[in-house]
């Protein structure tokens, strides 16, 4: 093999090496946007998670913040009432679990469709 023809491989190997490793760039999460889902009671409501990992919602007019951060195939919102919700991709779908400050099972579950 001509040293040429080494370079020119050896160059091609670590770019493609380098494109293997790129990690996604935090404003293309999937998670990233406007969601609808549902209360407790079964009324709809936003929940907006941004890539800067701020997270809010407007549920009956109770604005509620927090911040989110990704945990696999969930978003794991921490709202500062001390509730968690997390959005669960399950298959081509996502649903929403939220737990009340002491629940160790979902206090409500519904499903999550990103609408923005």
């Amino acid at each position: 093999m001509s040293t040429l023809s080494h370079q020119g491989s050896a160059m091609l190997s670590s770019f493609l090496a380098l494109v293997g490793v790129r990690d996604a760039d935090p404003g293309e999460d999937e998670f990233v946007g406007t969601w609808r889902v549902e209360d407790s009671q079964g009324r709809p409501f936003e929940i907006v998670l941004s890539a800067s990992g701020r997270a809010e919602a407007d549920r009956a007019g109770e604005g509620l913040n927090g911040t989110w951060d990704r945990d696999g195939t969930s978003a794991v919102i921490t709202w500062d009432t001390g509730w968690t919700t997390k959005i669960t991709r399950t298959g081509d779908g996502y649903t929403k679990t939220a737990y009340d400050t002491t629940a160790a099972a979902p206090t409500s579950t519904s499903s999550a469709e990103k609408t923005g």
